[in-house]
């Protein structure tokens, strides 16, 4: 970690989630929360420190004066470097320690392609659980990239007679039913 976070920059981060302090904090909790559960999602060691480090990375950008349009995105991405690096470091911690690390490493890969495919296997029976409308719209919500997502979200929005918000909320919602829905199959094929 840089540095620590000083309540300048918690400030600035609270006021950039909403200009009343007492919906900002619950805000800033939400965000947290969701936080949470992407680690925990991706099977990382420490999600409640990890996606701390992603807040506190963001609003040491704010600090810093960085203009950011979409704290949620903004923050996603953080939590996606944040998983990479705590990856690369076990990764390299365990090859310092294990002179064997290469037939781990081939271990590792078939273990990870099995996960894989059992996620994938999951994923797939809780998308057909869904209702029809909730799984068609959390298909497209998720496709395409960059530039894409966001014409074909403005497209789903119209479609659908929401405005933005409105449709991002609905998809966390099915996504949220969709996550617990996987980590509830994942947890009884394990067994």
């Amino acid at each position: 970690m840089a540095e620590t976070l000083t309540s300048e920059t918690l400030a600035k981060l609270l006021a950039s989630l909403d200009p009343d302090r007492e919906r900002a904090g619950e805000k800033y909790e939400k965000l947290r929360s969701t936080l949470m559960r992407y680690f925990q999602w991706r099977n990382a060691p420490h999600p409640e420190e990890q996606a701390d480090e992603v807040l506190d990375r963001v609003a040491r950008k704010l600090g810093d004066g960085v203009e950011i349009r979409n704290i949620g995105g903004y923050c996603y991405e953080v939590a996606r470097l944040v998983r990479l690096e705590a990856l690369k470091g076990k990764d390299s911690k365990r090859a310092s320690l294990d002179p064997n690390h290469q037939d781990v490493a081939v271990v590792d890969r078939a273990s990870e392609a099995r996960e894989k495919e059992l996620y994938m296997t999951c994923l797939e029976e809780c998308l057909s659980s869904l209702p029809a409308d909730s799984c068609d719209l959390i298909i497209k919500y998720y496709q395409d990239d960059k530039r894409d997502r966001i014409e074909r979200r403005k497209l789903l929005a119209l479609s659908l007679g929401l405005q933005g918000e409105a449709l991002a909320n609905r998809a966390q919602r099915v996504r949220d039913k969709l996550e617990r829905c996987v980590t509830r199959c994942l947890r009884e094929k394990r067994r």
